[in-house]
């Protein structure tokens, strides 16, 4: 698809491997009743699998000479869609299947590990704001280090607020690893494919903004024990109190708790 060069400005680097792009789209599980949102097609490798096996697919490109390849090489395709912009800026409810008037309902993206965060927010919503439009599964490419937080366990290393924030509002599984000799240009990391599936935990935070102030401040230092990080809101004394009716010892850690216990210890504050 012509040039290959890639913009550093854009986080730019090819997928070249034909055995993880097959991973990551059977992770998706796509049929012909899918629509799927692809974030940054780049050279289209990704799209040309995901075309081949959704009803339909919309590709948000935002590098001008790139978007230009893709509508040339996609042009013969009726199931496939290129939307130029920055994914950060589009209201992706108003993207609709090239198939009809259905809503996207799952996305496949080798996203610009950069925007990592802000995409997860954009595609998840926040504890106190879900997306109200979830979509069934969201495939994703990001750097190996990040794919370990979303998907921790509590009492690990690599549990922390983001942990918290994305397992309250979707399961998470680890795909597969992906080196970087799998990209061109290599990148300086190492890569993993995500599976996050969004839905509902059975006990829902009643404030979520608690929850998430719980949260930020629980870890703002993973060293410190719960009880001192979280001395602003409440009394250590009663906040010792609380921990214990709920279970915990007192010397409890922010990374201890589970997703669940934490919208317990939320939903238990006065």
């Amino acid at each position: 698809m012509g040039s290959q060069l890639a913009r550093k400005r854009f986080g730019q680097h090819w997928l070249t491997s034909q055995s993880v792009i097959q991973s990551i789209v059977t992770a998706a599980a796509l049929t012909a009743e899918d629509s799927v949102l692809e974030i940054g097609p780049g050279t289209g490798v990704l799209t040309a699998a995901l075309v081949e096996r959704a009803g339909g697919v919309v590709a948000v490109e935002i590098d001008r000479d790139r978007s230009r390849q893709l509508r040339h090489h996609f042009a013969h395709q009726p199931n496939f869609t290129l939307v130029e912009g920055d994914i950060l800026d589009l209201d992706l409810s108003a993207l609709i299947s090239p198939l009809g008037d259905r809503p996207l309902n799952r996305v496949v993206a080798n996203i610009p590990y950069y925007i990592t965060g802000p995409i997860l927010e954009k595609l998840l919503g926040t504890i106190a704001a879900p997306n109200p439009q979830p979509y069934q599964a969201i495939v994703l490419m990001v750097q190996r280090e990040v794919a370990d937080r979303l998907c921790a366990r509590p009492g690990s290393r690599a549990f922390g607020a983001l942990s918290v924030r994305v397992q309250y509002l979707a399961a998470c599984e680890l795909i597969c690893p992906v080196p970087a000799r799998a990209f061109t240009p290599v990148p300086k990391v190492d890569s993993a494919v995500v599976r996050l599936t969004p839905r509902p935990l059975p006990v829902t935070a009643q404030s979520p903004q608690r929850l998430e102030q719980l949260v930020k401040l629980g870890f703002a230092s993973k060293r410190k024990m719960l009880r001192n990080n979280l001395k602003g809101l409440m009394a250590v004394e009663a906040l010792t109190t609380l921990l214990g009716q709920l279970g915990l010892a007192p010397t409890v850690r922010a990374e201890d708790l589970s997703v669940e216990q934490w919208v317990t210890l939320s939903n238990s504050w006065e």
